[in-house]
């Protein structure tokens, strides 16, 4: 009889024992540790308690169980929704904010390219355009790091030698691109450099020793009949625009093979946009220089006439080469800012589609006469690209 009763009026420790899950859930263990927890922590008080062999009582008892499991599994269910509710918007953030950066990195692009060819246009000495935008950037850098909206890097002396090294190509690249946007249409620069991944290929077999695939060879062969078909047919061609576009290929990716080799070592040590901000201040540093030995201060009353007679009087020369020093280093700052959030490749697709906006952009607003044949060839060029980015996801099998 009293055993019948222990079964029908449980005790207490028995009853607090069995609520002693729900009170200390924590959903981060996830439910498949709690559904364990508590089939353990069931089985250890059925086996701890002897009950008689009735049916009312094995019937009450099995019933208390499953009124327990299916509050836990509803407990369960909820924390996991709720879990899966803040991942979801978390991601939805993220996206919104990449597409954002996206948007503001082509808008910024496609803004310094237009400056840029009008300041060129009235004021021809690339190394002075290029110096002065090396010059804003150098301004913004320690502004950044002067309101502390990035961390000041801290170099050894060791670094500098494969940071100048870095900083001379860029300054190279950066120039050569402005020479030729200076000559010919921005269009016309920007196809040009869509050759970029054949000098990539080309530059990591020679001094990598990677063998490239396949795939990527068989990309290569539109972006190189594009750019053939599209300088045949260009009304603004001349040689020094297209060599020099090439040749601020070359540089680039020359920069960029370098960099892979060397700079592995400072891996951890500096972060992209400090890399970047150091590299422009030596840029600055390495040109002005040279551009006012080349070309002098062009401010003379007479040179100041010319330019107003193009089109452009001193107050909007001055602005529009602001505007350009402006847009030519917060557009690198953001593409380095978005490296750090996507993989290589994923910017690289970004990469192929802000040239294609570029390009659009550059023709529509200058209104740069385009031959079906001189379309066919960018547009060449351009898928090549894409697929020259989708063909490095390829992974080769190993044999």
């Amino acid at each position: 009889m009293g055993s019948y009763t222990l079964a029908l009026s449980p005790s207490k420790p028995f009853i607090k024992s069995l609520s002693q899950p729900f009170q200390k859930f924590n959903c981060r263990f996830g439910p498949t540790f709690h559904a364990s927890f508590l089939k353990s922590n069931h089985s250890s008080h059925a086996n701890s308690l002897s009950f008689p062999s009735s049916s009312r009582s094995n019937d009450r008892s099995n019933a208390y169980k499953s009124a327990s499991n299916r509050l836990y599994e509803f407990k369960v269910r909820s924390a996991a929704e709720g879990t899966n509710e803040g991942t979801s918007t978390d991601e939805k953030l993220q996206i919104l904010q990449l597409g954002f950066m996206f948007a503001i990195w082509y808008m910024l692009n496609i803004y310094f390219n237009i400056y840029n060819k009008q300041v060129l246009k009235v004021f021809p000495f690339p190394a002075t355009v290029t110096a002065f935008q090396f010059g804003c950037g150098t301004v913004l850098i320690f502004l950044m790091w002067a309101l502390k909206l990035h961390p000041t890097p801290k170099l050894s002396r060791s670094q500098l030698g494969p940071i100048f090294l870095l900083a001379l190509g860029h300054t190279a690249g950066n120039l050569l691109t402005n020479i030729s946007i200076g000559t010919v249409a921005v269009s016309f620069t920007h196809t040009i450099k869509a050759m970029e991944p054949f000098f990539t290929v080309l530059l990591a077999a020679l001094f990598l020793g990677e063998s490239p695939s396949i795939w990527i060879v068989a990309s290569l062969v539109p972006v190189v009949g594009g750019v053939a078909l599209a300088s045949f047919t260009e009304a603004s061609f001349n040689w020094i625009g297209f060599s020099s576009a090439m040749a601020s290929n070359l540089t680039n990716q020359t920069r960029n093979v370098f960099s892979k080799k060397v700079m592995v070592k400072m891996e951890g040590t500096l972060d992209n946009i400090n890399l970047f901000s150091i590299i422009t201040i030596i840029s600055f540093l390495l040109l002005a220089p040279a551009a006012i030995l080349q070309d002098g201060v062009k401010l003379s009353p007479s040179y100041l006439q010319y330019v107003a007679s193009q089109g452009l009087n001193v107050k909007e020369l001055c602005i529009r080469s602001l505007l350009s020093g402006f847009c030519f280093h917060t557009y690198q700052q953001v593409s380095y800012m978005i490296l750090q959030m996507v993989s290589p490749i994923t910017h690289a697709v970004g990469n192929c589609v802000k040239r294609v906006v570029v390009i659009v952009s550059s023709i529509i607003f200058f209104q740069t006469p385009v031959s079906p044949i001189n379309g066919i060839g960018t547009g060449l060029a351009l898928a090549g690209v894409c697929l020259y980015s989708r063909a490095k996801r390829i992974k080769p099998k190993d044999v």
